[in-house]
């Protein structure tokens, strides 16, 4: 996980201060590559509050198709309390 600060308005005393929250991966694996699974991954993962990063694609020797894609998203949480 990668700390990330982020600027709020107020603290509780009333001034500007930082809050940290913890930047959280997804990784969705599919081994079925075609537009509707890859639409439905995005459509799934994005309206749960994860921020699509990007996608990568695992190739066969034998074919111009790709065999696997593996679907990133992030999400920023705050820390949890230890």
């Amino acid at each position: 996980m990668r700390y990330v600060p982020r600027f709020e308005e107020k603290s509780r005393y009333g001034e500007k201060g930082v809050t940290v929250k913890e930047l959280h991966y997804k990784v969705v694996e599919t081994s079925t590559v075609t537009d509707d699974v890859l639409e439905d991954i995005l459509n799934e993962w994005t309206a749960k509050g994860w921020q699509f990063e990007s996608v990568q694609f695992a190739m066969r020797d034998a074919s111009k198709r790709p065999a696997m894609a593996f679907v990133f998203f992030t999400r920023e949480q705050a820390p949890e309390a230890s």
